[in-house]
């Protein structure tokens, strides 16, 4: 695929409480980057009705579906786009790259690949602090966990491990 644009669509692959956040608000500080956090939004447009892993699926698709036209229009106006959305999936990453794809802009796929009980006690003190817009127990941790999917070279993706 041949690049019209110097922008780059950063992805973030890794476990709750990899670092993604961190990361992504880190890359964002380069010059002519947007930052977009999966959390913020679905806690604002969506407060108190995500409860379940079925919640949070409705709702981040409906987010993913409205801010599609927004994220390539961003990548095609020479924007770094940084998505602090999960790329932990093959369907995940199939949309994000896609995104890139039809922006016809560079993508970095960033993985944290944290062990996972650094990620719980990191999650715990996260969950006490209070500051991120989600609380997750060590339960939902867990059930999470079993969808998480390393990035496989049949991808095509541009990986960068941290």
């Amino acid at each position: 695929m041949s690049h019209s644009s110097p922008a780059v669509l950063h992805l973030l692959c890794g476990k709750i409480a990899s670092g993604k956040s961190t990361l992504a608000k880190r890359l964002a500080q380069a010059p002519g980057s947007v930052l977009i956090c999966e959390d913020q939004w679905l806690a604002q447009l969506y407060p108190g009705l995500i409860h379940s892993v079925a919640d949070y699926a409705l709702h981040a698709q409906r987010l993913k579906n409205a801010l599609e036209p927004l994220l390539i229009s961003l990548l095609r106006g020479g924007n770094n786009v940084v998505l602090d959305f999960p790329a932990n999936t093959l369907a995940q990453r199939a949309w994000l790259r896609a995104l890139a794809d039809q922006a016809q802009v560079e993508h970095r796929l960033h993985l944290l690949n944290v062990d996972e009980d650094v990620c719980l006690t990191r999650l715990r003190e996260r969950n006490s602090l209070g500051d991120h817009p989600f609380s997750t127990s060590k339960e939902q941790f867990e059930l999470i966990c079993r969808y998480f999917e390393l990035p496989q070279t049949e991808e095509g993706l541009h990986i960068l491990e941290h």
